[in-house]
């Protein structure tokens, strides 16, 4: 769905983009800089190629993504117990590069913009999903939180596409809800109910929302994770082809159990998926695309693979 009148200003999403654009423009050896090292830290840059996301969905081989990204986290992290034990380094301190200071100011300033509007569409969907308002609050009151900007350019240094390669792969997002900020441009396209792709176009303003894996689960598929794909560029155009984007994901605490909610099964309609810890989830998730391997965890889209196996890159 899409979402307008969301509060988030405009200098605050061009900020986002202009602090972006400066960052992606540097050569690649001073961006690899901000890279975190290790496969399972979801911080810093993630450079063209580096990830294929639809080995999330457990396909078996894949061609590498031709997108650029910079993760980060909440910035100001509560120095408890609970925070400190936390697994995986799903709290590790943000990667911030020295060649452009404003670019902390104007991620963590939409962070937070953006997190308002995903914690809120959770009080909404709380009623909807014929439960207390605030039922969600007690799994999603320390996520880890991640913040995700894209930058997909086709540059005059690259080569051919490889067959069948994606700006990004056929995937779910893994957690509860994306608000996500895109361009107008064209490529995202999502896996309609009668099994063709649609192509996506956010209105003026307006910021796309996906849902994610654990609510589908929590919701026995009543609710269903949005299988998405960016596709490259026709070869006919000409230029950059540029697309910007920028995906907060909010995810369960680490340690939340994620099972069937009670107004979403019936003895006619008994839960799909076993339950499942929201953290081990995640990394479960995370991994498989960064090291070229099947995702370990729970797909949520098996019965629609089944028919578009072919068109999943």
């Amino acid at each position: 769905m899409q979402i307008s009148g969301h509060g988030v200003a405009t200098s605050t999403i061009d900020a986002l983009h202009a602090a972006a654009d400066r960052f992606f423009a540097l050569p690649f050896e001073v961006k690899q800089r901000s890279a975190p090292g290790r496969p399972g830290l979801n911080r810093g840059y993630a450079a063209l190629e580096s990830e294929a996301l639809s080995y999330s969905l457990g396909v078996a081989q894949s061609a590498p993504d031709r997108f650029e990204a910079f993760n980060i986290g909440p910035d100001q992290v509560p120095q408890d117990e609970w925070h400190q034990r936390a697994p995986h380094d799903f709290f590790a301190p943000n990667i911030w590069p020295n060649e452009v200071p404003e670019l902390r100011v104007a991620f963590t300033r939409y962070f937070d913009a953006a997190t308002r509007v995903a914690r809120t569409l959770t009080e909404i969907f709380a009623p909807a999903l014929g439960l207390p308002d605030d039922w969600f609050r007690p799994y999603l009151d320390k996520s880890t939180l991640t913040l995700r900007v894209l930058h997909y350019e086709r540059r005059a240094t690259d080569g051919a596409p490889l067959p069948q390669q994606m700006r990004m792969g056929a995937h779910t997002d893994y957690g509860v809800v994306t608000v996500l900020c895109a361009d107008a441009e064209p490529g995202l396209e999502i896996l309609a109910p009668d099994g063709t792709w649609q192509g996506v176009t956010p209105a003026p303003g307006a910021l796309l929302v996906n849902l994610g894996d654990l609510t589908a689960q929590w919701t026995n598929d009543v609710w269903r994770s949005t299988l998405h794909r960016v596709t490259m560029p026709s070869p006919k155009r000409a230029g950059a082809a540029l697309r910007r984007s920028a995906a907060l994901f909010l995810d369960a605490n680490y340690d939340a159990r994620i099972e069937c909610l009670p107004t979403c099964q019936a003895p006619d309609r008994p839960a799909r998926y076993r339950p499942v810890t929201a953290g081990e989830h995640l990394i479960g998730k995370l991994l498989g695309p960064r090291v070229g391997a099947p995702s370990t965890a729970t797909t949520t889209v098996a019965s629609r693979l089944a028919t578009e196996r072919g068109d999943v890159e």
